[in-house]
């Protein structure tokens, strides 16, 4: 900029700056030709474009296990970076007021699992529904039910098999106040063996695990 617009010469502007002459001739690594990660750079932007939603961490998990690559974590993260391949988030608006619900710690799995629905439709213009359920603890995944309608009772038979297999329920089953949740049905399904815990309405920053895992699958899925 000084060197365009006031005309200086390039001696003069690197003094004024503090840099030296050199460091400003000198190209970065990247841009020469004796860059020795040219072609791991080529692998990060090929990924990038193909899953433009997955991290340097799933990157990293790709070059490691399915091309075999035995690169390091750390240097994933720093050619992610200079080849400017984070994922963009909009900013989260800033919201007030607090929660009037008792907060639940996940301080280990099994504790809290977090419920919730989410709505879409198929090209003909029909409704889906989408039920998610993960726990806070470990992030895992731990229900997926996609269908046109998902009743009390479909609910219910899923928590059921999904209690089967991780050996119980959990102690708390966190969830908004929607109609599938207030239901009899459910209450008297959770009542003795699980906790629930209701956040207030319209505040789903308080469901935050869940919002996180529903924005991701509508971005991959």
């Amino acid at each position: 900029m000084l060197k365009a617009r006031m005309n200086m010469s390039e001696r003069k502007a690197c003094r004024v700056v503090g840099l030296a002459r050199s460091a400003y001739r000198q190209l970065p690594q990247a841009q020469t030709p004796a860059d020795s990660d040219a072609g791991l750079r080529e692998q990060l932007r090929t990924y990038a474009r193909k899953n433009p939603r997955h991290g340097f961490r799933r990157a990293w998990a790709w070059l490691r296990f399915d091309e075999g690559d035995t690169v390091n974590k750390k240097k994933v993260h720093r050619l992610w970076k200079e080849e400017g391949l984070q994922v963009r988030r909009a900013p989260r608006r800033k919201r007030a007021g607090q929660s009037s619900v008792p907060v639940v710690v996940a301080d280990a799995p099994k504790v809290v699992w977090a419920l919730d629905f989410q709505f879409d439709s198929t090209v003909d213009g029909h409704k889906i529904k989408i039920a998610s359920m993960v726990d806070e603890h470990t992030r895992m995944s731990l229900l997926n039910i996609v269908d046109r309608s998902i009743t009390a009772e479909r609910l219910i038979e899923e928590l059921e098999k999904v209690f089967a297999i991780w050996g119980g329920p959990p102690m708390v089953l966190r969830m908004d106040n929607g109609p599938e949740f207030i239901s009899e049905a459910l209450r008297a399904f959770c009542a003795g063996s699980v906790g629930i815990s209701y956040i207030p309405p319209g505040t789903p920053w308080n469901n935050g695990f869940i919002e996180s895992f529903n924005n991701r699958l509508r971005d991959e899925c």
